[in-house]
C-alpha cells in the first residue's frame, strides 16, 4: 500500500494524471485518475435545475460554484492522502448534459437564461426542421431551441454570436477555445460521418430557411467547431486555472481534450464504441446508445441519431423521465422511517426497497405509474404529471408498487428500442448499464433486461460513471499510440481484465414487462388527462 501511495504521488507531482468533470442533472462530479486508469481522487456538488418563467434551467453562478466546489474538493483529497498539491494535470477534459441552449453575444454575456435539454418547449420547431432535413431533430437539440426562438421572434437574436452546450461553455471558459467534441455536437446539430463536422447541406438549407429575417450571422459562424477524441481542443488559460481552483496552485498551459456529452462519455466508460455494441445511462434520464453497423431505413421521431465520440454513427433512445420520481418515493419510505424513530442508512434503504421488486408479480400486480416531471417526447406528452394509478382488483403490495415504478422508469425507452430491434432488425452483441441505479446489485440489470430482452452487464466500473468516462478520453488524448483507435485503447488498455456481470433476460421477466407496455401504453390518456386538468 505503501509503495502505491508513493507511486501515485510522484505521478500527481509529475502531471502523470487526468482530470475529468462532467455536469450532471443533479451532480458535477470531478475525477483525477493515473495512467492506469484509476481512481486517485474525487470530489463532487449536489445541484439541481430550477424551473424559472417555465424554462427548466440552472443559472450560471451555481455552475461556476459546482465546477469549483468540485474541484476543490478533490483537491483537499489529494492533499489529505497523498501530501501534495496539485500544481499540474497531464490532460483535462470537461463533460455535461447534451443539446439545450446556451447563447452569447460577442462580449461573452449570456442572452437568455441556459435552457436545459430537458425542456420541451420546442415542439414546433423540431417538426418543421425534421419536415426540412428529413433527418429527426429532437425537442432537446440545440438547433430546435434557437429556431424556436427565432419562430417565436425573441428579442435577443440579432445579438447571438455563439451558442454552445454546457461542456463546451465550460471549454470556453477554460481555455478561451469555441470547440466541441463530435459526439456533444451532434446534439447540437446534425453531422456528417463522412468529414467529421456539421452537415452542411442542412447548414445552408437552415440558413436559407431563416434568410428573411436578416440577422447578422449565419448557423456555422455562431457554432462552436468540431473535435474528435484522441484531438487537442486547447490548453488551460490563466484565467481558466484560476477559475477552476480558487486556490490558485494550478498552472495554466495543461492540454484539454475535446469536451463532450455525458452520452459520449457514458459509451466510454462502458467500453461501448465499437459496432453493435451498446449501453444504457440511467439517472433523471435515460438513454440507450447503440453504435450502428448501417443506417436506419427511416426517419423515427423517437430515435436521435447521433455519434460515439470518435464520429461513428449511434442510434440514440432518450426518455426524458428515470429516476426522479422513483427517487421521491423512496425519500417518503425515508421520511416514514425517520418519523418512527429510527436512524436511517440511505444505501440499507435503497437496497431493501429495490430488493422487494425481485419478489413481485412478473407484471408488477396491474399497477401502473408515470415518473413524468417533464414532458417526454417518445409517448408525445408536452409536460409531465408524477402519477401512480390502480385498480380496485391490483394488487397492491410493496413488493408489486416497487416493480412497477422499476418498470415505468424504463416504459418509454422501451418502446423507442422496440422501433430499433423489432422494425430495423439493429443487430446488438451486448449491452452495458450504468448509473447509480446499478449499485445495488441484480435489480437494475434484471429490469432492463427484461425490458430490451437482451442480455445485460454492468462492470466493476460502471460506478465511476461518466466523469471517469471524460478522464479516460482525456487520457486517451495524450497517452494513446501514433494511430490507436479509441475501440482499441478501450478494449486493450482501459478495460483488459475488467471484470463484468452478465445478466440474462428471465422469460417470465420479459412476459411481465410486455404486459406492463401494454398497460403503460393504453394509460397515456390518463397522464395526458393529469397534465390537463391538474394545474397547480
Amino acid at each position: 500500500m505503501k509503495t502505491d501511495t508513493g507511486r501515485i504521488k510522484q505521478a500527481i507531482i509529475k502531471g502523470e494524471t487526468s482530470l475529468g468533470i462532467e455536469l450532471g442533472s443533479t451532480r458535477i462530479k470531478a475525477i483525477l485518475i493515473n495512467k492506469e486508469f484509476q481512481t486517485i481522487a474525487s470530489g463532487s456538488y449536489e445541484w439541481e435545475n430550477l424551473l424559472v418563467d417555465g424554462y427548466w434551467t440552472y443559472n450560471l453562478v451555481d455552475i461556476i460554484t459546482g465546477l469549483q466546489s468540485a474541484y476543490s474538493e478533490l483537491r483537499n483529497e489529494v492533499e489529505r492522502q497523498y501530501g501534495v498539491t496539485i500544481r499540474t494535470i497531464g490532460s483535462i477534459g470537461i463533460s455535461a448534459m447534451m443539446h439545450g441552449y446556451l447563447a452569447f453575444d460577442h462580449t461573452g454575456e449570456l442572452l437568455v437564461p441556459f435552457r436545459t435539454w430537458r425542456n420541451s418547449t420546442t415542439s414546433v420547431a423540431a417538426k418543421e426542421l425534421t419536415e426540412q432535413f428529413q433527418f429527426n431533430i429532437p425537442e432537446r437539440w440545440s438547433i430546435a431551441h434557437l429556431y424556436q426562438a427565432i419562430l417565436n421572434e425573441e428579442k435577443h437574436l440579432p445579438r447571438v454570436d455563439f451558442i454552445t452546450t454546457l461542456s463546451g461553455f465550460i471549454h470556453w471558459l477554460l481555455t478561451g477555445k469555441k470547440a466541441i467534441g463530435i459526439g456533444d455536437a451532434s446534439g447540437m446539430f446534425p453531422v456528417d460521418e463522412s468529414t467529421q463536422d456539421y452537415n452542411e447541406s442542412m447548414i445552408k438549407q437552415f440558413d436559407d430557411l431563416i434568410a428573411d429575417k436578416g440577422f447578422p450571422w449565419k448557423l456555422k459562424e455562431i457554432l462552436p467547431e468540431v473535435y474528435t477524441s484522441g484531438e487537442q481542443a486547447g490548453g488551460l488559460t490563466e484565467v481558466g486555472a484560476r477559475i477552476l481552483d480558487q486556490s490558485q496552485n494550478l498552472q495554466s498551459g495543461i492540454l484539454v481534450c475535446p469536451p463532450e456529452g455525458d452520452a459520449g462519455t457514458g459509451m466510454v466508460a462502458t467500453n461501448s464504441v465499437r459496432k453493435r455494441t451498446g449501453n444504457v445511462s440511467v439517472g433523471t434520464s435515460v438513454f440507450a446508445m447503440i453504435v450502428l453497423e448501417k443506417e436506419l431505413s427511416k426517419v423515427y421521431p423517437e430515435i436521435d441519431l447521433v455519434t460515439t465520440p470518435n464520429g461513428s454513427p449511434v442510434a440514440m433512445v432518450h426518455a426524458n423521465n428515470c429516476s426522479s420520481d422513483l427517487n421521491a418515493w423512496l425519500g417518503l419510505f425515508r421520511e416514514f422511517y425517520e418519523a418512527m424513530g429510527e436512524k436511517v442508512d440511505t444505501n440499507k434503504l435503497f437496497e431493501v426497497l429495490l430488493n422487494k421488486a425481485l419478489e413481485a408479480e412478473p407484471d408488477g400486480g396491474g399497477l401502473l405509474s408515470y415518473g413524468y416531471y417533464s414532458g417526454e417526447n417518445i409517448t408525445g406528452l408536452e409536460y409531465g404529471r408524477p402519477l401512480f394509478v390502480r385498480s380496485p382488483e391490483s394488487r397492491f403490495n410493496l413488493a408489486n408498487f416497487m416493480r412497477a415504478h422499476l418498470f415505468t422508469a424504463f416504459g418509454a425507452l422501451k418502446m423507442g428500442m422496440d422501433i430499433l430491434t423489432r422494425e430495423e432488425q439493429v443487430d446488438i452483441d451486448r449491452i452495458l448499464a450504468h448509473g447509480g441505479l446499478f449499485k445495488t446489485p441484480l435489480v437494475g440489470q434484471k429490469m432492463v433486461a427484461a425490458a430490451m430482452n437482451t442480455p445485460v452487464s454492468v462492470m466493476s466500473t460502471a460506478g465511476e460513471g461518466g466523469a471517469w468516462g471524460m478522464a479516460i478520453l482525456a487520457s486517451y488524448m495524450i497517452n494513446k499510440d501514433q494511430l490507436e483507435s479509441l475501440e482499441d485503447f478501450l478494449e486493450n488498455k482501459v478495460f483488459a481484465g475488467v471484470d463484468g456481470q452478465e445478466i440474462y433476460p428471465d422469460a417470465m421477466d420479459v412476459k411481465g414487462f410486455e404486459s406492463f407496455i401494454d398497460r403503460y401504453k393504453k394509460g397515456l390518456v390518463i397522464e395526458q388527462a393529469a397534465v390537463d386538468h391538474l394545474i397547480v
